[in-house]
């Protein structure tokens, strides 16, 4: 086991700590990290979304789940009310998600796109401090 070796621990105590992360709901669970222009999506926007003062959110967020190319959503602070990151094959597929998808969803007043020209950093990991962690895992 690779984690082993690199903690310094033999693979007993390791496999015990990893699963007791598990069952503490630290660790969430696993994916396989997949190259999205090798998956021929070329195209990565963020996408502003301003809501109607009064609608629901409710009916918009199942949409955003629906739609496998809206990869992350986060709702936001300031003159927007959400922020989307969207993948699509190229321009014209975007065109597609953002016009007949997006602004449909319920409750969009308006949309902005902006492009990435690059990832300068793409990461998934997350800082860990051992000193600061809130959620201490025991493995006695």
């Amino acid at each position: 086991m690779q984690l082993a070796e690199t903690i310094g621990l033999s693979e007993s105590p390791t496999f015990r700590r990893v699963k007791l992360l598990e069952e503490s709901g630290m660790i969430r669970g696993y994916v396989a990290l997949l190259d999205q222009i090798k998956l021929g999506l070329q195209v990565t926007a963020f996408v502003s979304v301003r809501m109607e003062k009064q609608s629901s959110r409710h009916d918009f967020h199942q949409c955003v789940e629906d739609e496998p190319h809206i990869t992350e959503c986060y709702a936001m602070s300031g003159g927007f009310d959400f922020l989307m990151k969207v993948v699509a094959r190229d321009m014209d597929h975007f065109a597609a998600l953002c016009m007949q998808d997006i602004l449909n969803f319920p409750g969009v007043q308006h949309v902005e796109s902006s492009f990435s020209l690059k990832a300068v950093k793409s990461s998934h990991a997350l800082p860990v401090d051992p000193q600061h962690s809130p959620h201490e895992v025991s493995s006695s």
